[in-house]
């Protein structure tokens, strides 16, 4: 909905009249409030006239200003509209505090919010994200220290919300892959000592506030973080929206709005959900055990013993690894899942002439990693994948967690602007990775190759299907978290 003055003979009055009429027509919707709080409702029509004579009046200063500088016409949103309210503090802003307990580390985001007088949408101001390593899974075997280490977290969340608003601000803890694969009864030790800590916060909590999240709700919320902060959830037309990948450490998640003709054969992970009025289906799969770390331990132990491959053995003692992934100089130390490794090359070591790229450009006899022998157990692997997405290459898509982390590792993109990408651009990085004897970046060649054939075999996308590559967008992180706070603001913890 805009108000737009098209030419500049036409008068203020016929443009504040319209938005007047469009005011007073948003008075008659009734107001779902996202939370049953004292003080977050929009306020009464009363106070409403009062803001729309201001507005108004700020609306013809700034159209005054733009026309007698010259400038051309201006269009007036509901956003412009409803942050020129907000400068006035006719809104007071609320907070949602969300930990995501993942397998490799926990983040804390806390949101700032506020409802636009326009329509009751929520509306996302700012947030802070911090985080912390290792995971909460890593204390499956101390379950106070656990729930310890998220108190740095909470401290943070608490810094930045006036604590005249804790009571009212709803904290959520939701665990992902990394529990998922923990032993049931050590992921509920650690989940209860997170409730303790909780209770004691001085934040709005329930009993459902700290929980293992499915793998579908993420998949959901991260496609809704994405969309929203692309403000593609206000329209109709759904292919519009864009597909998130989002490669987690013991999980991955494919999430899109399928063609109508896709949609029948992929039911079983298709999802009808209601987004700023408008009901979308939308397909989400959550792999899991086909997150980066998840996928690394079952490649590193491919045609190992037994004791190797188990994810629950004795914390105090270290496995020895051969993993023709990794290259014959290799020896290096890895914990996944409380169980810690030492990880090296294949027994049989691999070399190739190459030349250096020095001035005399010798030939230099290099140990590498047998790529195709590292290839061939990947596909192995990712060739478990069962139901794989159809359509997912007719969606632009949006690419972050491990996919961004290890493309800027690598140069792909800036670490910072991000960038677009083709998924072969991963096979020719990790065919220079597997060429090349890295002691610091011990597990790239393995980590670059199992990221394309994810995306090549795993997911069916072309070599040269783009990927757009991306930590933020406008400045906020791209997670399932926001998407999370979201569901809790208009649901309920």
């Amino acid at each position: 909905m805009n108000v737009y003055c098209p030419h500049r003979t036409h008068s203020f009055l016929d443009c504040s009249t319209e938005i007047w009429r469009i005011l007073e027509a948003n008075n008659e919707v009734s107001n779902n409030h996202y939370m049953a709080s004292r003080s977050k409702k929009i306020p009464g029509k009363s106070n409403r006239v009062y803001i729309v004579l201001v507005l108004l009046i700020g609306i013809f200063l700034l159209g005054y200003m733009a026309i007698g500088n010259g400038l051309r016409p201006i269009k007036f949103g509901t956003k412009a509209i409803d942050s020129l309210a907000f400068s006035f503090n006719f809104q007071r802003p609320f907070y949602a505090v969300i930990i995501d307990a993942g397998s490799t580390g926990s983040r804390v985001l806390a949101f700032s919010f506020h409802e636009s007088i326009l329509n009751a949408n929520l509306i996302l101001d700012g947030e802070l994200f911090e985080q912390i390593k290792p995971g909460l899974s890593s204390f499956a075997d101390d379950p106070k220290g656990g729930a310890k280490s998220l108190e740095v977290l909470l401290n943070k969340a608490k810094a930045v919300i006036p604590e005249s608003e804790w009571q009212h601000t709803p904290l959520s803890m939701k665990a992902t892959a990394g529990l998922r694969l923990l032993p049931a009864e050590k992921a509920d030790r650690l989940l209860e000592e997170c409730r303790k800590l909780f209770e004691n916060s001085g934040f709005l909590t329930s009993k459902d506030s700290v929980s293992i999240m499915d793998g579908t709700d993420e998949g959901i919320f991260s496609w809704f973080t994405v969309n929203f902060l692309l403000d593609r959830l206000t329209t109709q037309n759904h292919a519009n929206t864009v597909a998130a990948l989002d490669l987690g450490g013991g999980s991955t998640q494919v999430t899109f709005a399928p063609d109508s003709h896709h949609i029948k054969d992929q039911e079983k992970h298709i999802f009808t959900i209601n987004a700023f009025n408008n009901n979308i289906s939308i397909y989400t799969h959550s792999y899991l055990g086909m997150g980066l770390m998840a996928a690394r331990k079952e490649i590193l132990t491919y045609g190992q013993s037994k004791d190797a491959k188990a994810n629950n053995g004795s914390s105090g003692s270290k496995i020895t690894l051969h993993s023709e992934c990794i290259n014959p100089i290799i020896s290096t130390e890895w914990s996944y899942g409380g169980i810690k490794y030492i990880v090296k090359g294949p027994q049989n070591e691999t070399h190739k002439v190459v030349k250096t790229q020095n001035f005399a450009g010798v030939e230099e006899d290099r140990p590498v990693v047998k790529f195709s022998a590292c290839l061939e157990i990947i596909k192995n692997y990712v060739g478990t994948i069962v139901n794989k997405p159809q359509g997912l290459e007719n969606r632009d898509i949006m690419a972050f967690s491990y996919y961004f982390d290890r493309a800027t590792e690598v140069g792909l993109i800036d670490p910072f602007s991000g960038g677009i990408i083709t998924v072969d651009a991963f096979l020719k990085q990790a065919m220079e990775s597997c060429d090349y004897p890295n002691t610091d970046q011990p597990f790239m060649c393995l980590d670059l190759t199992f990221i394309y054939v994810l995306l090549r075999d795993g997911f069916n996308l072309q070599p040269t299907t783009k990927l757009q590559l991306y930590k933020k967008i406008s400045g906020h992180e791209l997670s399932w978290a926001l998407g999370a706070a979201f569901n809790i603001l208009q649901n309920g913890l």
